[in-house]
C-alpha cells in the first residue's frame, strides 16, 4: 500500500505553525513619489534666482510650486493616522519634529550669523524650508479631532480659504502654511481611510490613455504658465501659492479673494493627481532614496545657500543652457544627500534619540526600521505563518 503523503497539499489549509519574521511587502510607487516630489521641492529652491532673470525659468517656478508642496502634504497625510496617538507616537513628534526643527533652526542661527554677521534666534520664525517640520506637526496633532467631524474635508476647505482673509495669521509658527495646506493633508488620510487606492485598483491598472493625458494637462499648465507670466508676475501669484500671508497682505482685498485660493488648490488637486499618474509602478535603481526624504529637505538648503546668497545664479545666460544645468544639478544634489554615507554622518541631527528627555528612555529609542515625519516609512517586521505537516494526518 502506498504511504500517505507527510506534506499537505497546497489546497489544504495549514493547522500548525510557527511565528517568523517576514519583512512587510513595500510598495516602490510610494518611494517613488516621495523621491520625485523631493527632486521639485529642490529644483523650486534653485531655479529661484534665475526667475528674476528668465521668464521660462519663472514659468517653471510657478509650475513647480503649484502642485509640489501639496503632492507632498498629501503624501504625509496618506500615510497618517487618526486614532488616538499611543505615547510613543507621542513621543516621536518631539523626536521626529520638535528636536530636528530646534537643531536645524540652531545651525541657520549660526550660518546667518557666520556669514550675514546677523540672525534673529526666533524659533517662532522658521527659517527657509523648516516650516514644514511645524505644519507636519500640526498636522499630526490635529488629525485625529479632525477624524471625529463630520464631512472632514469639507472643514479644513473652510479653514484654509478663510484663514486668509485674517491678517493676523500669518508666518509666525508656520501657521498660515499649515491651515492653507490641511486640505490636501487631510485628503491624503481620508484617501487611505476610505480605502481608495486598493479599491479601485490605481497602483496596478493604469490605462493607456492615462499617462498622455497627465502630459497633456502638464502641457496646457506650463504652456500657461510661461505665455501669462507677465499677468502673473503682475498679480504676484508666486506669494499667492506660498501660502504664506493673508490676501490682503499679497494684494487680494476683494471679497472674492477666497476663490482665488479655491481655484488653486483645484489646480493643485489636478496637477498632482497628473503628477501621481506619471510615477514608475516598479521599482528602479533610485527607488529606495525614496526613504530619506527627510535628509534631502533638510540639508539641501544648506547646499543651495552659497548660491543663492553670493548671486552667481543671477543673470545666468542663455536660460536654454543654464536653466537644464541647473535642473540636472538639483536631481544630484537629491540623490547625493539621500546617500548611505551623508545619512550615517548626519543621522544624529536629522533622526536625533533624546532619551535624556524623557522620563521614559526607552521612548527615544531607534526600534525597529525608520519612518520620518514626511510619510517615508521603513517598515518593521512583521510575522508570518509558516506551515508545517499536522501529525495527525501522518496515516
Amino acid at each position: 500500500m502506498k504511504e500517505p503523503s507527510t506534506t499537505p497539499s497546497p489546497a489544504s489549509p495549514p493547522t500548525g505553525g510557527i511565528r517568523t519574521a517576514r519583512p512587510k511587502k513595500r510598495l516602490p510607487f510610494w518611494d517613488n513619489a516621495r523621491f520625485a516630489c523631493i527632486v521639485l521641492v529642490v529644483l523650486g529652491h534653485a531655479i529661484q534666482r534665475l526667475t528674476y532673470d528668465s521668464d521660462v525659468a519663472l514659468g517653471l517656478y510657478l509650475l513647480v510650486y503649484a502642485f509640489h508642496m501639496p503632492a507632498f502634504a498629501l503624501i504625509s497625510g496618506y500615510f497618517s493616522k487618526s486614532d488616538p496617538p499611543s505615547r510613543r507616537q507621542m513621543a516621536r513628534v518631539v523626536t521626529d519634529i520638535l528636536v530636528p526643527y530646534v537643531i536645524f533652526e540652531g545651525l541657520w542661527f549660526l550660518t546667518k550669523l557666520l556669514v550675514e554677521g546677523q540672525a534673529d534666534p526666533n524659533l517662532t520664525r522658521p527659517s527657509w524650508t523648516l516650516w514644514f517640520l511645524l505644519a507636519l506637526g500640526i498636522f499630526r496633532l490635529v488629525l485625529p479631532y479632525l477624524a471625529l467631524l463630520r464631512w472632514p474635508l469639507a472643514w479644513t476647505l473652510v479653514i484654509s480659504i478663510g484663514a486668509g482673509y485674517l491678517p493676523n495669521i500669518d508666518s509666525t509658527f508656520s501657521l498660515s502654511r499649515t491651515l492653507g495646506l490641511l486640505p490636501f493633508f487631510a485628503l491624503g488620510w481620508w484617501l487611505n481611510e476610505r480605502r481608495i487606492v486598493d479599491r479601485f485598483d490605481l497602483l496596478r491598472r493604469r490605462a493607456w490613455w492615462v499617462p498622455l493625458a497627465s502630459l497633456a494637462i502638464f502641457a496646457v499648465a506650463g504652456w500657461a504658465a510661461w505665455y501669462f507670466v507677465d499677468f502673473w508676475r503682475e498679480m504676484s501669484l508666486r506669494d499667492w501659492l506660498f501660502y504664506d500671508e493673508s490676501y490682503a497682505a499679497i494684494g487680494g482685498t476683494q471679497w472674492w479673494a477666497g476663490g482665488v485660493r479655491l481655484a488653486l488648490m483645484a489646480i493643485a488637486l489636478l496637477l498632482s493627481v497628473a503628477f501621481f499618474a506619471l510615477i514608475p509602478r516598479d521599482g528602479h535603481w533610485w527607488t529606495h532614496f525614496g526613504q530619506y526624504t527627510m535628509y534631502v529637505y533638510l540639508l539641501h538648503s544648506f547646499v543651495l545657500y552659497p548660491f543663492r546668497e553670493s548671486g552667481v545664479l543671477r543673470g545666468l545666460d542663455p536660460t536654454w543652457i543654464w536653466l537644464p544645468i541647473v535642473i540636472v544639478l538639483s536631481v544630484g544634489i537629491a540623490l547625493g544627500l539621500a546617500t548611505k554615507p551623508v545619512r550615517r554622518i548626519l543621522r544624529p541631527l536629522i533622526e536625533p534619540r533624546p532619551g535624556w528627555l524623557f522620563r521614559d528612555p526607552t521612548l527615544a529609542s531607534r526600534e525597529g526600521r525608520r519612518e520620518d515625519p514626511t510619510g517615508s516609512r521603513r517598515p518593521r517586521e512583521t510575522p508570518r505563518v509558516v506551515s508545517h505537516p499536522d501529525p495527525r494526518q501522518n496515516g
